[in-house]
């Protein structure tokens, strides 16, 4: 009967994500995050557009296209397009984020195996020793 009982590593079996937390320590910090929270949303992005839409008539109403081009791209496009970079960073940054974790986990569950199989040619080591010497060799 062997000595050597196989035990898998439970991430093996399951790779449940659990999120870090997310410690924002300082005024200045937690200001900036509470604030990239609420502007990176795209509720806020389409706040900025209907708020840059106000305008659009008076620009119009110019006639001048330079007015009509600095409107769309001072106005319209620096003011909704920051609200959706931050969206579509944040996302890139919890996939991110989620394959790290993964990969951590991946590599902590091998280092177990590999520590798991160290030991079970450790004890065949041991055995094939023990045999030998029966055998008188």
């Amino acid at each position: 009967m062997a000595k050597y009982k196989y035990q898998q590593h439970p991430h093996t079996q399951t790779r449940e994500h659990q999120p870090a937390s997310k410690v924002v320590a300082g005024f200045n910090n937690r200001l900036g995050y509470w604030i990239t929270t609420k502007v990176g949303t795209m509720w806020a992005a389409y706040a900025f557009a209907g708020l840059a839409l106000i305008s659009f008539p008076a620009a119009v109403s110019t006639g001048d296209v330079r007015v009509i081009v600095d409107w769309i791209a001072q106005t319209f496009l620096q003011l909704v397009l920051v609200s959706v970079i931050i969206v579509g960073q944040n996302q890139q940054t919890a996939r991110a984020e989620m394959r790290a974790e993964a990969t951590y986990k991946d590599a902590t569950a091998l280092l177990h195996e590999v520590q798991q199989l160290q030991q079970h040619l450790a004890h065949q080591d041991a055995e094939l020793q023990r045999l030998r010497e029966d055998l008188g060799k």
